[in-house]
């Protein structure tokens, strides 16, 4: 019997209790009354490259400083023999390369070798392409992919010979094929001939990507976004979008066009936190706003993509110099408006053309920009106010989403959602990581927002535990219960996404994420599943849910429950969610009021999320500790009488017949 969606009638029977009226949590559904329309936006994803979360993580590429663009050219090489840095390449904005030479010696030889992001991740009858830029005269290479630690008689995995025929610059290209899963592979370039050859762009990619694209993203980390249901995919940030200064913030017209020429940029997160300090983190635009647009598409979810206002981080800038004059904004600007073309534009359009030359001739219907992330103070709406006029005058269409600073409370939040409306901006990005008790009072925030001004973006959110920082599962419970008062208010809230996304177990600064990843593997979190709860169970229109006449919103009286109603129509459902946060299993009865005569709630299911140890979490090693569970549960004359365990998520799904 499952404890967590057991009929109360059963209880009572098999225990010989009296179930008194007083004591069941009686939640009114009035099907008869509609609410608000639930945006198909409502549950997303919010992308920024943090924790290695592109190069090394979502993006495939296996080589670290593929273009010895690095500020130390030979960061993630090791070399051997005659290897000379130049500086005269092929690729304007990536113009290193290395020159292998004949080291002099017969019993000398002259080697690359790279080591990867923590190692390169290989896997048994795996196929890998090796693509290099080179230039020689007959010289040939030898492409090994090797053990390097291997006390065995060999560190050889897999090799291949790649002949340079050319003495202009050409792609070359050679699959190889693993016989073995090895978790911290190298690749080992030798020289395998006389002469001189000239190696640019070294790149190993696995060919099983998703949709098996060459510039491709790692398989396993998208299916796992597709997975939730995603409504909007929010890039590229976050903070990279201000940069510790503006020179490093993110500038998506160097993230397009030809891979090989985009130039490197010095990730914001690579020397920010002392604590777990990674000083060769950069980012290679390899996965630029391109892919980031295809990914979106893929997912089956909006773009929204984030871009500078010209403030850089004010975390880390005081002084009004770091930051560009309200009077010369006018290429940030121009890049707001060429973004819009290059997403939309026709193929006869600057930008347009250069999306269609990339392989989408097809707009990719962007609706949304968001300008700024985290700014506060008076300089963040003068900023914003002539983007707003540009891109109102330019893109009328276009819905703009401004910021309400880096708290969800407190002088500058209220200072900037008065000066959001006054600008008229579409949607306000509101952030919050707040701990337990936080997200326990917090299930009625929405409630008595202002209905007239700009819609709420719920842009970065995530439960930090009181002295548990990471993924344990009543954190991610809380968010549950939470997302209930999101969903009630889907008048006002639009959008709502999780942060950070995803986390690789050696190269994290921050968390808790919502999916953690090794070189091979990868798990999704408690949090996740409570996401793709959501998602897989929006609904289209929030049906009222009252107990007492009340929201259920986790207030006092409420014995720690949180929950929620919706009409789905393409299914014809009525879906419930029910937060029980208390260390008690509750009574249910669940009341269908105002149904039709001709209308009949068939049996449907209850699916629930719970642990009995509140800190467990998913990990690489368990990736299945905690999950949802469905069951099926019967309902008679439109009411169901039931029990909700202590500490968990259940979802109450019925089918409207007619």
């Amino acid at each position: 019997m499952n404890r967590h969606c057991t009929l109360l009638s059963a209880i009572a029977l098999a225990a010989g209790l009296t179930i008194h009226a007083q004591d069941i949590n009686q939640l009114v559904i009035q099907t008869n009354r509609p609410g608000a329309q639930i945006q198909p936006t409502m549950y997303g994803h919010f992308f920024e490259d943090i924790n290695f979360g592109a190069d090394g993580g979502l993006y495939a590429e296996l080589v670290k400083n593929r273009s010895f663009e690095f500020p130390d050219r030979f960061a993630g090489w090791d070399v051997s023999g005659k290897v000379t840095l130049m500086d005269d390449g092929p690729f304007k904005r990536n113009p290193h390369y290395v020159r292998l030479g004949n080291p002099g010696h017969a019993h000398k030889r002259t080697a690359l070798v790279n080591e990867g992001f923590f190692g390169m991740g290989i896997k048994e009858n795996g196929k890998y392409r090796f693509t290099v830029w080179a230039r020689g005269n007959g010289q040939k290479i030898k492409i090994e992919l090797i053990d390097e630690a291997s006390m065995g008689e060999s560190q050889v995995i897999t090799s291949a010979s790649l002949g340079i025929d050319s003495q202009d610059w050409k792609k070359y290209e050679v699959i190889l094929t693993s016989p073995k899963t090895f978790a911290k592979a190298h690749l080992r370039i030798f020289l395998d001939s006389k002469g001189d050859v000239d190696l640019e762009h070294i790149s190993l990619f696995p060919t099983d990507t998703w949709n098996g694209r060459e510039n491709g993203l790692r398989k396993d980390l998208v299916q796992a976004l597709a997975d939730t249901k995603p409504g909007v995919f929010r890039f590229p940030g976050g903070c990279i979008v201000e940069g510790t200064d503006l020179d490093t913030r993110y500038n998506w017209k160097n993230s397009v066009g030809p891979v090989e020429n985009r130039p490197l940029n010095e990730n914001r997160w690579h020397y920010t936190f002392t604590h777990r300090f990674f000083p060769d983190y950069y980012q290679t635009y390899g996965m630029g706003f391109y892919e980031l647009f295809q990914l979106a598409e893929d997912i089956g979810a909006e773009p929204l993509p984030v871009l500078s206002c010209g403030l850089a981080c004010q975390f880390q800038n005081n002084s009004p110099e770091a930051h560009v004059k309200v009077c010369d904004l006018g290429s940030y600007i121009q890049d707001a408006l060429d973004l819009v073309e290059f997403a939309n534009g026709d193929t006869t359009t600057t930008w347009g053309k250069l999306r269609a030359q990339m392989g989408h001739p097809a707009p990719f219907n962007m609706k949304f920009i968001a300008i700024g992330n985290e700014q506060w103070g008076p300089e963040y709406p003068e900023h914003l106010k002539p983007f707003v006029e540009a891109i109102r005058k330019k893109y009328p269409d276009i819905r703009i989403i401004g910021s309400s600073g880096p708290n969800s409370e407190g002088e500058q939040f209220d200072y900037l959602w008065p000066e959001m409306k006054k600008l008229k901006v579409d949607l306000v990005d509101e952030h919050f990581y707040r701990p337990e008790d936080w997200f326990l009072k917090s299930g009625n925030r929405y409630d008595k927002y202002d209905r007239k001004g700009p819609k709420v973006f719920a842009g970065e959110y995530a439960c930090h535990g009181k002295g548990k920082k990471w993924n344990h599962f009543h954190a991610s419970l809380l968010e549950a219960a939470f997302l209930t008062g999101v969903e009630r208010n889907a008048d006002i809230v639009h959008m709502a996404t999780y942060a950070p996304l995803l986390a690789h177990v050696e190269g994290w600064q921050w968390r808790p994420d919502l999916i953690w990843f090794d070189n091979l593997r990868s798990v999704r979190s408690c949090s996740w599943y409570v996401q793709s709860l959501y998602g897989h169970n929006k609904g289209t229109r929030v049906i009222p849910l009252t107990m007492d006449k009340q929201a259920v919103s986790g207030q006092e009286g409420q014995k720690g429950l949180f929950a929620s109603a919706v009409w789905d129509e393409p299914t014809q459902s009525y879906i419930v969610k029910v937060v029980n946060t208390s260390d008690k299993a509750q009574p249910l009865q669940l009341q269908f009021k105002g149904l039709k005569k001709t209308v009949k709630l068939t049996d449907g299911t209850c699916t629930t999320l719970h642990t009995d140890n509140p800190i467990a979490e998913n990990t690489l090693e368990q990736p299945d500790l905690v999950t949802p569970k469905t069951k099926p549960i019967q309902i008679t004359s439109n009411e169901l009488n039931t029990e909700i365990g202590p500490m968990t998520f259940a979802i109450y799904k019925f089918t409207a017949s007619r």
